[in-house]
């Protein structure tokens, strides 16, 4: 299997409850790192807030996830909303729901709705998409052998991600992962260059 279902793009959600107000934002991630980005700076956008809770999968794995209830009581929010990345059959996303505490306490099983009302909703506006998975390659090589490699890229259709052309050319690529095998094998065919598996995604 090389292709996995993501979202094209952030979207927003909402639910309200007895005062309380959950926002929640979607958006499509490639790492834990580009994650904590995206929470650092809701957690700027939204300093007042209560609680950010959060969910995310990589991957096309069981084990690429994380889910947190920041404060929350334990598997009132994280989980709810990580069950909604679930129940869509999507990866590569993340999902956090802020919260703006509307003076009732709504007890766990409120809460276990709430948030996963509000992820929910986040994801019924966005749009889901399906994505192949690429492998990431870096090819290094002299310039002498530039456009025999630019032929060798417009031939396979590579999608070129990064290139620097000076003396000593490099070049980063993606390709469809059942693909990857054959295209690697002809690379190393050719003279005066060196390849390197960076990444799958």
């Amino acid at each position: 299997m090389d292709t996995y279902l993501t979202i094209s793009s952030a979207s927003q959600g909402i639910y309200k409850e007895k005062g309380s107000k959950f926002l929640a934002f979607a958006f499509p991630i490639f790492s834990e790192e580009e994650f904590k980005t995206h929470l650092s700076q809701l957690k700027k956008d939204y300093h007042d807030a209560r609680h950010h809770c959060f969910a995310f999968k990589l991957g096309l794995t069981e084990n690429e996830y994380r889910y947190s209830d920041d404060g929350e009581p334990n598997n009132s929010a994280g989980k709810p909303i990580y069950g909604q990345i679930l129940s869509k059959n999507i990866t590569n996303v993340g999902i956090v729901v802020v919260r703006y505490f509307g003076g009732t306490k709504l007890g766990v099983g409120g809460l276990v709705t709430a948030y996963k009302e509000a992820a929910a909703d986040a994801l019924n506006n966005a749009i889901i998409i399906e994505q192949t998975v690429n492998n990431y390659y870096q090819i290094s090589f002299d310039y002498m052998v530039m456009s025999e490699i630019m032929n060798f890229i417009k031939k396979y259709e590579l999608t070129v991600s990064k290139q620097i052309f000076e003396n000593n050319c490099l070049i980063e690529f993606s390709i469809r992962q059942n693909e990857a095998g054959f295209v690697v094998n002809e690379l190393e065919k050719m003279e005066g260059l060196e390849i390197e598996f960076i990444k799958t995604i």
